[in-house]
């Protein structure tokens, strides 16, 4: 028999902001219940999941719509351009249903296939050659997220794109703005239409000079117009740089603190593919959504949720669900590969999830050989996490060696 709201478990009052020991979800997500009421920020009661296989339920079922504008958020109230535009424009899929979204992906795939990530294996190795160079320049102690984590990503999705690195400081500037957790209205206005007129400057460049890169690509193709673009190339630059960047920073913090993995990796770099896994599995960066409306009611985990009603997945709590992998709480880089949601789930999961992988295996691989002895400099509770922002990891990370 399906159990309703009201007569379900006590609410929970708000999503955590802050993690245990640094990367650990809030012991309070990993002892609720799969599902269980939440308070979301702008005052609604919905379900926030905490369990693998309901999160995995959730997200793959079309009855659950990623439209953001039809509900509510879990750590901050939806910005009323998204409530009066139903979403952020044309071309931004990731907050779209079928058949809209399926549309926009669909044109996108193909610049994002494992074969074309193994042929960006040699470009991207070298950039993270580069920047470990520049790295070693700074000289000890240096700040790995703003000499290494960040302008590895930056670089890649910018030259995947066709936006000029040199650039690059308005759009990582907006873009970190916008993931602010507590960002108000006017500053969201200010960063979001910064960031929009950026693209739109871009997609001009390319109209009048056109290159080999996807933005080229996609106005050549004549299928989309310019606001589409913008939309489409908005989600790529953001997403693109900022996952990436806070998965090399928190991925080095927490093996720094995790010697004894750290060295099997060093002795065996083989184990770099499963480690990058592990991490993603792990550390679950994506800190306090997806979000999903109900369309009709729907029956999830033996709990009725009503059609109109907002559901949470966290994905750093599922992730550390014991019906994923034995001994959750615990490191192993060397475990099997699991169907974690790092990336996601279902017509949503992730599309740059190739490029990621190739990424993060490249940096950590040629960290862990550049640096062999390189640590902290300074004690981990002086790292300054991002409690703040929507996508977890470190702003800075001092290291010597």
């Amino acid at each position: 028999m399906s159990t309703p709201l009201t007569t379900v478990h006590e609410t929970v009052p708000g999503y955590p902001r802050v993690r245990d020991d640094y990367v650990d979800p809030a012991r309070v997500l990993l002892d609720l219940p799969a599902i269980s009421p939440l308070t979301f920020a702008g005052g609604s009661v919905g379900w926030l999941v905490t369990g693998f296989h309901e999160a995995r339920s959730v997200l793959y079922d079309p009855r659950f719509s990623a439209e953001r504008w039809r509900g509510d958020d879990t750590v901050r109230p939806i910005p009323r351009r998204i409530r009066e535009n139903r979403g952020l424009g044309p071309g931004s899929f990731l907050s779209m249903d079928a058949p809209e979204h399926d549309r926009y992906r669909g044109l996108l795939t193909k610049f994002f296939t494992v074969r074309r990530m193994r042929a960006l294996e040699p470009r991207i190795a070298e950039i993270v050659e580069s920047c470990l160079d520049d790295l070693e320049n700074a000289g000890r102690p240096a700040d790995l997220v703003r000499h290494f984590a960040l302008p590895v990503p930056s670089l890649v999705i910018c030259e995947m794109l066709g936006v000029p690195y040199e650039q690059r400081a308005g759009f990582q500037r907006a873009s970190a703005r916008l993931l602010r957790q507590n960002v108000t209205e006017a500053e969201f206005e200010e960063n979001f239409s910064a960031l929009i007129a950026f693209v739109d400057d871009t997609i001009r460049a390319k109209h009048a000079e056109p290159g080999d890169d996807l933005i080229s690509a996609l106005v050549a193709s004549g299928e989309l117009t310019g606001t589409e673009i913008n939309g489409i190339a908005r989600l790529l630059l953001v997403a693109g740089h900022e996952t990436t960047m806070n998965m090399l920073s928190l991925g080095t913090f927490t093996l720094l603190r995790h010697p004894d993995q750290m060295a099997r990796l060093r002795e065996d770099d083989t184990l770099v593919p499963l480690a990058v896994e592990e991490l993603l599995r792990y550390l679950s960066i994506v800190n306090a959504f997806p979000v999903r409306v109900a369309l009709e009611d729907v029956e999830v985990g033996g709990i009725l949720i009503t059609a109109g009603t907002c559901v949470a997945v966290s994905v750093p709590a599922a992730n550390r669900d014991p019906e994923l992998v034995e001994d959750p709480a615990r490191l192993d880089v060397g475990r099997s590969r699991s169907s974690h949601l790092a990336f996601g789930y279902g017509i949503h999961q992730c599309l740059g999830q190739h490029l990621a992988r190739t990424e993060l295996a490249a940096g950590y691989r040629g960290l862990l050989k550049r640096f062999p002895d390189l640590r902290l400099a300074v004690a981990p509770e002086d790292v300054p996490m991002r409690s703040d922002m929507i996508i977890y990891g470190a702003h800075e990370l001092p290291v010597t060696w």
